[in-house]
């Protein structure tokens, strides 16, 4: 026997995987290849998952889907992030394998994680509603005709709020419900929307049904269309007798399915909101429940008549929608005592008016409220029960000293041990003793506590009720913030929703710290001005530092983070502290110390012949070192005793396993600072890495972090993870942007101007050089799809684009060779023609040796080049002659060591001749020139090549924004997961690239 489960779902086959399939389509966001061909008009879906790649055990079939096609192939689904197909889309139907499934759900879809795609929700919606109409019995038997057989099937009853609801499903349905099931591409054709969702629910209903008779071990017996409803759905019948059966049962549905223009309502009334009902009425005893019947206009739910007034047949409001009233409203009451059986008591009454309930009884009509309002009856509840406060825990504590508003010679901070005790809360106030004791006393969930009535789910009061007994005890604030405000431990049974107490760590707990945050004056000793949101962030940073409590200055790239860190250490100087950056920074460091804090002793920890750390750190008061220099000495370090340890730039252990990562948490301290423009690049695991250093534990193991914050907000954009960890991470975070109003105002302009290159000739034949050899070696039998061999060839790519000298590493000539060196030629001579300097990026260092004397030559202008094996000297050396210099110059610099840390604002061009492919690391480099004491419009110039790789890859960072740093990752190595169609289509060159 067919299964009638599985026909009734066969429409939604040609769902697309990027747009809510049953259909599965691609892995992790990528095609993982084509099915073979097949018979028939309709070629395979070069992005379809093989039939061997689908779930196994389940039944499959080769169907056709109509798609928005170019010559080239279908359009790319949007949500995979790859570049769009040129040319104008046409309907076209391609041949994709399809998994039937009996039933979606979100077990299923959680099973199937990975290959189908975020609007498969909609799917399991659709089935979640079909099985509330059979749930509720809106179906009624039908009989139709399949050719020369009648059929019995099992039909869907749709009004009401059901009407309603299948109303939204049709609005929201994805796009790719619309590609029609086929075999071939002549019978391919789309079905309107409202068709498709039909004969889904349709066949759905009918499975379902079937379904749940044989669960019950129902067999419908007697006349043959009465057993088919539960058998076989086709029958023997005459003709005639056929017909006639069919007319019939569509009368019957058709009197049902056109619904009733009006519907019958209750109104639950608790004991303070009574008001009189029948004449004369005689005041109601105390915690007297009213449930009222009226009866509503189904389009327009403002008419609202009382049953007593139906009664007395003063219902003209209801003249419009019916001439019946009092007959839809025992009927409505009759079919409504199949759902709650309570009403069958004012069903004895001649006219019933309403039900007057005690507490229980009100309960029993709640619980019963959602199943009558499902069932398409008017509800109307006290407001409060709309809204009603959830239950949870409260947690005081108190510090075990009490805490000064001053500094301290010696700060704990979140080790810092306090009392707590724990209470249970409603609506995050904390209930008392005689709270307790009055729930203790309820016989049923509503409860009046303080003068208003609650609901308090059984399940969840008697475990907080139990865990109350453990009392107090003892913990860190650590443990206290973590419990409160980030990750409860599993064995808590209720959220934390309210916490109390006394001094710092209570407004920490309440989110109201930054109430306690004194602005203070800029500290003596500091030379130069400070900007208002600058002495806001050295007074946070302040303010932490005298509770012990770790920050990470998250400021913009060139908001003056240095200088804020400078009047911190001024103005507080307990012992040694010790300060981390990279290389290309360090100078930057001593230069800044000495302008602005010339009063504290700063010594260097860095070179061949670097002083002993100890003796070095002795009398000092600040100590500045690189990483790779910290790694080499860590040992030497850690026997130190740091008052502060400081990481400028503090991406540099984003990696938690890293070797720098591992080094400096080992640096004893007593207080922990972070520094970064980026605390996240490319994934939360970074954010982790820092904060965990800042407050070790306080964002609890790595482990648990993926699981409850990056997992859910990196892949399904879970919107409440998110705030939790923004409450969670904002007390030791700060973070400003040069888009926020305060800061703008002080700033210029950034604008960014993409430059569309050609390529010569000779590029282009090295180009397709490379891209022959890439595809040729990946059609090899046995080729392993290594990561290393696109990689490569894709650097090899982006090598061409750039100049056949760097590819070729041959040290040939530069001019007329290569389409962006021409255009790069043409920015110089612009920008130096209006008195403008450039700052020239590239993430090649020979090909930046290259340049450098290729644009002395050109220009006459002084031409600088740093790079990663630039001795620190000469660096600080070339940077301090930049932005000191009269006459406009050029800085060539390597990506990797000038995109940070360094002060470049002589500088108002920056020219990105390859791309790096990362926003944020890109971002960072322009933003040398866009800082603090910038006063021109700063213009970002990037160069890409039209018609490559580059263009397609330029598309998807420019059109996903935030997206496409996840896409995209730290770099390139997304593309190796493509398939070798995929990255033929990427790869490809267009005709237009050529321009010689």
């Amino acid at each position: 026997m067919t299964d009638p489960v599985a026909a009734g779902v066969r429409v939604l086959h040609g769902l697309l995987r990027a747009d809510g399939a049953l259909s599965l389509w691609g892995e992790d966001g990528a095609a993982v290849g084509a099915r073979s061909a097949a018979r028939g008009a309709a070629p395979p879906h070069p992005f379809a998952v093989a039939a061997d790649r689908l779930p196994p055990g389940e039944s499959w079939a080769e169907i056709a889907v109509v798609l928005p096609s170019t010559a080239s192939g279908p359009m790319p689904s949007p949500q995979l992030g790859l570049p769009e197909r040129r040319g104008v889309p046409k309907a076209r139907a391609w041949r994709v394998p399809a998994v039937s499934v009996p039933f979606a759900d979100t077990e299923l879809m959680a099973e199937f994680e990975g290959r189908t795609a975020p609007s498969a929700g909609w799917i399991v919606e659709l089935c979640g509603f079909a099985a509330s109409l059979v749930r509720r019995g809106r179906v009624l038997p039908g009989v139709r005709l399949d050719g020369s057989r009648p059929v019995a099937w099992w039909r869907p009853v749709v009004v009401g709020a059901d009407a309603v609801r299948q109303a939204t499903l049709l609005d929201r349905m994805p796009p790719a419900c619309l590609a029609a099931q086929s075999t071939s591409a002549a019978a391919a054709a789309s079905h309107p929307g409202e068709a498709v969702l039909r004969a889904a629910l349709e066949r759905l209903v009918d499975g379902l049904v079937r379904t749940r008779l044989a669960e019950a071990g129902v067999t419908l017996a007697g006349y043959g269309w009465l057993a088919a409803l539960s058998g076989e759905p086709e029958f023997e019948a005459a003709p005639a007798l056929a017909d006639e059966l069919a007319e019939r049962l569509g009368t019957w549905f058709e009197q049902a399915a056109g619904g009733s223009e009006v519907r019958v309502c209750f109104r639950l009334s608790d004991p303070r909101e009574h008001e009189p009902v029948m004449p004369a009425e005689v005041p109601l005893p105390e915690d007297t429940w009213r449930l009222e019947f009226l009866v509503q206009a189904v389009d327009e739910p403002s008419v609202l008549v009382p049953a007593a007034e139906v009664w007395r047949d003063r219902s003209a409001p209801l003249r419009r929608w019916t001439s019946h009233p009092q007959e839809r409203l025992l009927a409505g009451l009759g079919r409504a005592a199949r759902l709650y059986p309570d009403l069958g008591e004012a069903l004895r009454q001649v006219r019933p008016v309403q039900m007057l309930l005690d507490t229980e009884g009100a309960h029993r009509f709640l619980s019963h409220a959602a199943l009558l309002e499902e069932a398409g009856y008017g509800v109307l509840l006290p407001a409060w029960w709309r809204r009603r406060p959830s239950l949870g825990l409260s947690l005081e504590v108190r510090g075990r000293e009490p805490v000064a508003h001053v500094l301290r010679d010696r700060t704990v901070g979140l080790r810092e041990l306090v009392d707590f005790q724990w209470g249970l809360a409603l609506g995050g106030r904390t209930l008392t003793e005689d709270d307790l004791a009055d729930l203790a006393k309820a016989k049923v969930p509503l409860v009046r506590l303080r003068g208003r009535w609650v609901f308090l789910d059984p399940a969840r009061l008697a475990a907080g009720l139990a865990f109350l007994k453990r009392g107090g005890g003892r913990m860190t604030a650590g443990d206290a913030l973590r419990v409160t405000r980030l990750l409860p431990p599993e064995e808590l049974p209720l959220p934390v929703t309210d916490a109390r107490g006394e001094g710092w760590l209570a407004d920490l707990l309440a989110g109201r710290l930054d109430e306690r945050l004194e602005v203070l004056p800029p500290p003596p000793g500091l030379v130069g001005v400070l900007r208002p949101y600058q002495i806001r962030g050295f007074s946070w940073l302040a303010f932490l530092d005298s509770l012990g409590l770790g920050a990470c200055l998250a400021d913009d790239m060139g908001l003056g983070k240095t200088v804020q860190l400078l009047a911190l250490l001024l103005h507080h100087r307990a012992g040694p502290a010790l300060l981390i950056c990279p290389l290309s920074v360090l100078g930057n460091w001593q230069r800044e110390a000495e302008r602005f804090a010339p009063s504290l002793r700063v010594r260097v920890l860095h070179g061949a012949g670097r002083d002993d750390p100890a003796g070095l750190a002795d009398g000092a008061d600040l100590v500045l070192t690189t990483y790779a220099t910290a790694v080499r000495d860590a040992d030497a370090l850690a026997a130190i005793s740091w008052d502060r340890v400081v990481l400028d730039e503090a991406q540099h252990i984003k990696n938690s396993g890293g070797l720098a990562a591992r080094s400096v948490r080992r640096f004893p301290a007593r207080n922990r600072i972070a520094l970064t423009g980026t605390p996240v690049e490319n994934r939360l695991s970074e954010l982790w890495s820092i904060l965990d250093f800042v407050n070790p534990g306080v964002l609890a193991s790595a482990h648990t972090f993926r699981a409850r914050f990056a997992v859910p907000i990196e892949r399904y954009a879970d919107e409440d993870a998110a705030a939790r960890l923004r409450q969670a991470t904002r007390p030791f975070l700060l973070r400003r942007t040069k888009v926020d109003h305060a800061i703008a105002a002080e700033l210029p302009v950034k604008r960014h101007v993409r430059h569309l290159c050609g390529m010569t000739t000779e590029q282009v034949s090295l180009y397709r050089a490379v891209l022959d050899d890439l595809l040729e070696r990946l059609a090899e039998p046995g080729e392993k799809r290594l990561k290393g061999l696109v990689l490569a060839a894709m650097t090899k790519l982006k090598q061409a684009c750039v100049h056949p000298a760097l590819l070729l590493k041959d040290a040939s000539p530069l001019p007329g060779r290569s389409g962006k060196v021409d255009r790069l030629e043409e920015i110089v001579d612009h920008a130096l023609g209006a008195g403008e300097s450039l700052l020239v990026f590239t993430q090649f260092a020979r090909f930046g040796a290259m340049l450098t004397p290729h644009l002395t030559a050109r220009f006459g202008a002084p031409v600088r080049f740093l790079h990663g094996g630039t001795a620190r000297g000469a660096r600080d050396s070339m940077v301090a002659e930049f932005q000191r210099a009269e006459e406009p110059g050029i800085f060539v610099l390597s990506l990797k060591a000038g995109g940070t840390g360094l002060n470049l604002t002589a500088a108002n061009h920056v020219v990105h001749v390859d791309r790096w492919w990362n926003p944020a690391t890109e971002t960072q480099a322009s933003d040398r020139a866009f800082r603090i004491g910038q006063r021109r419009d700063v213009h970002v110039h990037t160069l890409v090549c039209l018609g490559t790789l580059e263009e397609r890859i330029d598309r998807v960072l420019t059109d996903k924004g935030v997206l496409a740093e996840r896409v995209v990752g730290s770099g390139e190595g997304w593309l190796s997961a493509l398939s070798a169609n995929e990255l033929r289509d990427l790869f490809a060159l267009s005709p237009e690239a050529i321009v010689d």
